[in-house]
Formats: C-alpha cells, structure tokens, sequence
C-alpha cells in the first residue's frame, strides 16, 4: 500500500478572453464543484465525470491510502489572476508539506493554465513541487484532452497522461488509467518519456473524436499502446493560448527510450499526415440560420447551431447575441438559445415574476468592440434556481449551480439566460427551465463539441456557426505574439513568424 496526496488546479486559459479567472471563480460551484479541502474532496467528487474522481476510486480499490489535499476549477476564461494563482499553488504546496511522508504525488490538472504572471501555469507549478519533494518522489498527472504540453511539465512530471475524447466522455476514466500507470511506476520505477510537438494549430471544433481525422488517430493511438509502451498520449492543444507551448503535442512513456521515441515518432507522423483533413464548412450567422430553416421544414428532429466563438468552455463569456439576432432577422420558429451568461437580466426576470413582459437590454456583457446588448419587449416565461442534477454523459453525476435562471421569449425566439456561465452541453440545462430539447426544430447552443456528447443523439444535423466572438475558428484573426516560429497557425495555413 502506497501514501498518495491528491490534488487537482483545473483552469484552460484563452488569453484572449475579456475577463479574468479570480480567486473567487475558483472558490464558487457551477457546472463543476466548489474548491474542495481536504477529506471533503471524497464526497464533493464521488461519482463525477472528474480525472481526480476516477483515480481516488481506483487507487482505494488498489489498497492505496489517499490523502487528498485540495480540489479547484474555474471556467474558461482569460488568464488567472496572480493572486488566485498564487494562493491556489500555495495552499497545495503547505498542505503537501505537511503530508509527508509521501510515495507519490497525483494531480488533476489542465496543462493549459495561463496566470497573469505566469506563461506556463502548470509548468510553473510542477517545477514548485518537485523541488519540493526531490528528484525520485513520482508525480504523475492527468492532463486536459486540450492542454497545451510545455517541455517544463513533460521534465519535471515523472508521467502525464491526456484524455481521449473530445466531448470529454472519459475523465473519470483517465483518472483510472492514472492509476494504473502510477501502480506500475511504484512497481517498476520510472519510464523513458518522449514529446513531440506537431507544427500546426488545430481548430477546436474539428479536434471532435466522433469524426474523423481525430476518431481514426485515436484508433491509432489504442493499437500502439502495448508492450513496451505504457503510456500513449496525443493532446490536440487549446489555440486561443498566445504562449510557447501552445499547440498539439504527443507524448509517450515506454520501457526504454528506443521504444518511447518509436511510438512518439509513428503517431506524430500520423498526426502530420492528417493535416489537411483538420479543416469543414463553417457558415455565417443568417447562412446557418437560413439552411437550419431549411432543413426543420421537413425534419423530425432539431437541427443544432453550434455558436462556437463564444464558447464559454473556451473562455468566451457566453454573452454574445450575433446568432440570437440572426434567428430573430430570419424569423425562425420554434428555436432556443442558450446559455446566455447575464445575471442582471436572470435577475430582473426573477424580480418581474413569470407572465411578465419587460424591456430589457440583454447579453453582450463582456463590451466587446462593435457589439451591443439586444434590446426589445421580453416576456419572462419560466424561471429557475439553477439547481439541478446533470444528465447527459459529460457532465455525468455533476450538481450544476448556476445561479438564478429564466427562460425569455421574444416573438417566436426563446432564450434561456443563467447567473453563471457554463457551456450549453447537458439537455438538464433546457429542462430544468421546462424546454424539451428534442422537440425544439432549432437548437443554438453556446458550445464548440461538447454539446455533441448529449445532443447529437436527438439532432438531424449540426452546423457550426462563427459568430463574432473571442473565440476564432480561424486563428489567423487572433493577435498572436509569443507563439513558438514556424508553428502554422491553421491547417496547411501560413507559419507563425513567417
């Protein structure tokens, strides 16, 4: 039986993104739980699609003895502040010191954390803790299928270990599979590691595993992990990240160097050889609102609208309307819209009561440039707490506390708007305000891919949409600086620096 501290920093950083990750992002439950110390980690976690989740039951199953430290996310969101940063890998550090003794070190991280003063925030961190605990002590983490894989963290990490599904289906099983690689270190001693870093930018919405070219590497990734290789790992990367280490990287830790540098070599070739199929149709707010109407007229399901520039799983602030004033100019029937991030307006809503119709300024909280609230007569059709149990295979056993809610409506358009910002990826979300998604003939949801994992099931189609948002499809309109040279900034795209 081995003494495992567990600890878990979860935050994925756009640096492009308008507001910041505080201390109190962190302290607050959304989508995912409130900060968690010590022993409390075990009920607060217990049964949640979490990384943290899977190896604590994984490890107690393996007769491990695991004292947990401390738990904490925040939404995506730009760059964390320094004091949120500082207190969080603080508090983690005092409270591993006072653990000790210790056979090994698990942690639950993103690995596409960006502080305020910090470029590489999981970097940064693993560099603290292994001074702290010496060359030998193992430390083995679970990354982010998106994370953003600096050599800093591959060096003084003994193994990382990523998702490999994008929905996220699988973190509590990546916690799993953690604990196991960890059983085998403490069995056979450390691994040979390999990184490598393929030249070009991945878009998000087309890094989804359910299609190809992301499905077919995966395959591939599955077959190779054998024998001598232990661990196999491809991370497509978080792009709206403008620092080093951003882009896709492949990782493996095997028996021996030949052996981990071999299967590095074969998936990476992979990856580079599927470049060009990285790539779809995105369509303009009215073309997708029109082909939606289009394909509704004779479809027995709803078609979705994926509004993936403000994607608040990507650090958009989930408060933009360019899609809801094209369903509104196109006249669309029976569509919602959500989740739109505004607790002034969840608030007023609640104030007015159901039944009531006000005029309200709604969305667009973040002032980004050129854009501006929509403002018309709402009616307040139903209100919510935000209260509720998630359903969908994402955010599977999660308690989700979005604050006040309310479902608007303005001529045939219904938004649903929530207190606190979480991307539109479990059909509770629509319920719990007394939408049923499946009988709606259009779906625009604030999402990139992870709706697909609840939603795809019950759509005819899905469109992706590029409304103006901080949240590209093309990186090309990001404003990069500090990306490493030659780094294409999309697929078979010009190099950064070129």
């Amino acid at each position: 039986m081995a003494r495992i501290a567990v600890a878990g920093f979860q935050h994925e950083t756009n640096t492009f993104a308008p507001l910041p990750a505080t201390y109190r992002d962190f302290e607050q439950a959304d989508g995912w739980p409130a900060l968690q110390r010590g022993r409390d980690m075990f009920e607060a976690l217990a049964g949640i699609n979490l990384p943290a989740a899977g190896f604590i039951t994984a490890a107690k199953r393996r007769g491990h003895d695991i004292l947990p430290l401390l738990w904490c996310s925040a939404t995506p969101s730009g760059p964390v502040t320094e004091d949120a940063y500082e207190r969080i890998a603080g508090e983690i550090i005092e409270r591993l010191t006072a653990a000790r003794p210790l056979d090994a070190l698990y942690l639950d991280l993103h690995g596409a954390m960006v502080a305020a003063h910090l470029p590489d925030g999981e970097g940064e961190l693993l560099t603290r803790l292994r001074r702290l605990v010496g060359p030998d002590l193992p430390i083995l983490a679970s990354l982010d299928f998106h994370a953003n894989i600096s050599p800093a963290m591959v060096e003084q990490a003994t193994a990382l270990i990523a998702y490999r599904t994008y929905p996220h289906v699988d973190m509590a099983v990546t916690g799993e599979r953690a604990a196991a690689l960890l059983d085998r270190i403490l069995r056979t001693g450390p691994l040979a590691k390999a990184l490598r870093r393929p030249s070009f930018l991945i878009p998000l919405t087309w890094q989804c595993t359910m299609v190809d070219p992301a499905a077919a590497l995966f395959r591939e990734l599955g077959s190779s992990e054998r024998g001598e290789v232990a661990s196999l790992s491809f991370a497509p990367g978080f792009p709206p990240a403008d620092v080093p280490a951003c882009g896709p990287s492949v990782l493996a830790y095997a028996e021996n160097q030949r052996a981990a540098d071999k299967a590095a070599d074969h998936l990476a070739s992979a990856v580079a050889e599927a470049e060009p199929d990285f790539a779809g149709r995105i369509y303009a707010p009215d073309e997708a609102v029109r082909e939606a109407m289009r394909i509704a007229d004779s479809a027995r399901r709803p078609v979705v609208l994926a509004d993936t520039q403000d994607n608040p799983g990507a650090g958009g602030n989930s408060d933009t309307v360019g899609l809801i004033e094209a369903l509104l100019r196109q006249k669309a029937e029976g569509a919602v819209a959500g989740l739109l991030y505004d607790p002034a307006t969840a608030a007023a809503a609640h104030a007015a009561g159901e039944g009531a119709e006000i005029e309200l300024a709604i969305g667009e909280m973040s002032r980004l440039p050129g854009h501006r609230p929509l403002a018309g007569r709402f009616r307040v059709e139903k209100l919510g707490d935000g209260r509720f149990e998630a359903t969908g295979p994402f955010y599977a056993g999660n308690h989700m506390r979005l604050g006040l809610m309310a479902r608007l409506a303005i001529d045939d358009l219904r938004i649903l708007v929530s207190s606190r910002k979480q991307q539109a990826a479990d059909q509770a979300m629509f319920r719990h305000l007394d939408i049923e998604p499946a009988a709606m003939k259009i779906l625009a949801l604030k999402s990139s891919v992870h709706f697909r994992a609840d939603f795809q099931p019950i759509a005819e189609t899905v469109l992706i949409v590029a409304a103006d948002g901080p949240n590209p499809v093309d990186h090309r309109k990001l404003a990069y600086r500090h990306l490493r040279p030659g780094l294409r900034l999309m697929p078979m795209g010009p190099a950064f620096g070129g």
